[in-house]
């Protein structure tokens, strides 16, 4: 995912998932769905997030879930403002799965 090339709003991003500030539902829907852990890394505008999830997560199904889970819409709607992205966009949307063609030892 972009965020806009605004610098005063990547702060302002950063500072609403430092540790502590992410609202407790929305971290709490994202246990209910199956995703134990979650990392998310910048990269000048780019961000890449890193999910540890239980053995069966099917993303698809996790994402519209989570989209009924209480406050969801109106996180999505508050990360808005920072993302180079439509504000009507679904984190299903917005987040898209990579394919991993690299793991050292494997």
């Amino acid at each position: 995912m972009e965020l806009r090339n605004d610098p005063g709003l990547i702060e302002a991003y950063k500072k609403a998932h430092a540790k502590g500030a992410a609202w407790t539902e929305i971290t709490q829907g994202m246990k209910d769905v199956g995703i134990l852990d979650m990392e998310i890394y910048l990269f000048g505008t780019k961000l890449f997030m890193i999910m540890d999830t239980v053995a069966d997560f099917d993303h698809s199904k996790a994402m519209a879930e989570l989209a009924t889970k209480p406050r969801q819409s109106e996180w999505e709607a508050h990360m808005s403002q920072f993302q180079d992205a439509s504000a009507e966009a679904s984190a299903d949307q917005k987040w898209q799965l990579m394919e991993r063609i690299y793991k050292m030892g494997e």
